[in-house]
């Protein structure tokens, strides 16, 4: 660190998994970009800080936060293309794109996620099945760098660098600016729901769908009889007269001390919820907020989990491969007894390249309660993933190990390489670039 002080913050990831001081910078002008990123050889960009995994910090390290870069600089409503900055926030972004019945289709499930993150961990949404990941949407980006300086990046300019930044966790240097393709959104969402009573059920459905509807799925996992018995959700996009949008920000909500999920509160959240929608209409519109932001003012099921925090685990699993996986996964759960307190499934559609997660396949999320019995049982579903080829989350699962990763990422040395060959003191980097080995 350079000698000039830096005061110090205490800066937690999302998921509670990891604590530490860290030196915070909020340059304001391109300027003092430059000018902060010669104060420490320990760098790493950070957006808004709600990655899981701890990708924007770590010990020692000089973050530079993005926020105050969060300015429409270029929008072309005729040619459906957006020049933004980094750190605006998603939210912001379709404040503005809405209103010109426009919008990005690629975009992580919380709105208050900077463009920039989304950028550095290849976001996808819940269009995964239809569009792909937000790299899809990405035409070209500014990126500065300790000692390469500022670099345009594109397909046409620069692109194996534009190619190891997207899903790069910021590792390349600073995204400062990204321009974006635009599609049309000019209607509502419906909704329509079925009930399903087992996984193999559930995927069918999934695989069945319509090309352009929204389609994932809400399974429980608590109880050996009814695993996989769950409700599919349809979003289809419906025509409408154009609606103003105008999303809040909501206060932060305490974090319990405790931890509330267990057998029997996981057992009633999943008896309730099943209920809940199997008794309403089968077929409703929602708001747009609900449909796209579903923990968007529901905060309080992470707060649950008190400050030993969750783990998530998501994986990309080859059709081929499903079944096997899902009778093994099943078996461990009845024999390890894991608090799993989510369980869903969606299609996801892309081409696996470097460290990005990405993959024509199916997708499948996990919420545990952080504690030793599932961490174990973790350790055996890190197994299932090498054995049956499937893709777990960096930027997800904080305790995913370098031995793991690259088990499962077959271009893992091909980034580390690329990326060494393009910054060879290896300045930008974050808890999960040094567990990797990134």
């Amino acid at each position: 660190m350079n000698k000039q002080e830096l005061k110090k913050f205490k800066f937690t990831s999302y998921d509670k998994s990891y604590s530490t001081e860290i030196h915070i910078k909020n340059p304001d002008k391109y300027r003092e970009i430059e000018k902060d990123s010669s104060l420490s050889d320990d760098l790493i960009s950070m957006g808004s800080g709600f990655s899981y995994a701890p990708a924007s910090f770590k010990e020692k390290t000089l973050s530079l936060k993005m926020d105050k870069f969060n300015r429409i600089l270029h929008f072309d409503k005729k040619e459906k293309v957006i020049t933004v900055e980094a750190g605006i926030k998603i939210y912001e972004l379709l404040n503005f794109t809405l209103q010109h019945n426009l919008w990005l289709t690629q975009i992580p499930g919380y709105p208050l996620i900077s463009i920039g993150g989304a950028v550095a961990s290849n976001s996808h949404g819940k269009s995964c099945g239809i569009d792909g990941t937000i790299r899809h949407s990405i035409k070209s980006i500014s990126l500065f760098h300790k000692t390469n300086g500022w670099i345009n990046l594109s397909e046409k300019e620069n692109q194996e660098i534009f190619d190891l930044t997207i899903g790069g966790l910021g590792l390349t240097g600073t995204i400062v600016s990204v321009t974006l393709k635009l599609v049309d959104f000019d209607g509502k969402f419906e909704t329509t729901k079925q009930e399903v009573n087992s996984v193999k059920e559930t995927i069918n459905k999934i695989k069945k769908t319509e090309p352009s509807t929204f389609i994932y799925s809400w399974n429980m996992a608590n109880d050996k009889n009814d695993f996989g018995k769950g409700i599919v959700f349809k979003n289809k996009i419906l025509k409408t007269q154009n609606k103003k949008y105008n999303f809040k920000v909501l206060k932060k909500k305490n974090l319990l001390p405790i931890n509330f999920w267990n057998k029997y509160s996981i057992k009633f959240s999943n008896f309730f919820f099943y209920n809940f929608h199997k008794l309403l209409k089968k077929s409703l519109d929602e708001k747009f907020l609900d449909v796209i932001f579903p923990f968007y003012g529901k905060e309080i099921y992470f707060n649950l989990f008190g400050s030993k925090g969750f783990i998530e685990s998501q994986l990309i699993i080859p059709e081929k491969n499903i079944d096997e996986f899902f009778n093994e996964f099943l078996h461990l759960n009845k024999k390890l007894k894991p608090s799993i307190t989510l369980f869903s499934i969606k299609n996801m559609s892309g081409k696996q390249k470097l460290i990005r997660f990405e993959d024509n396949n199916i997708c499948v999320t996990f919420d545990f309660v952080n504690n030793k019995k599932n961490k174990e049982f973790l350790q055996h579903l890190d197994k299932l993933c090498i054995k049956y080829q499937i893709l777990p989350s960096i930027i997800k699962d904080s305790r995913l190990e370098k031995d793991i990763f690259d088990k499962c990422y077959s271009e893992a040395d091909i980034f580390r390489d690329k990326l060494s060959k393009f910054d060879k003191r290896r300045y930008y980097k974050s808890e999960i670039s040094n567990r990797l080995k990134l």
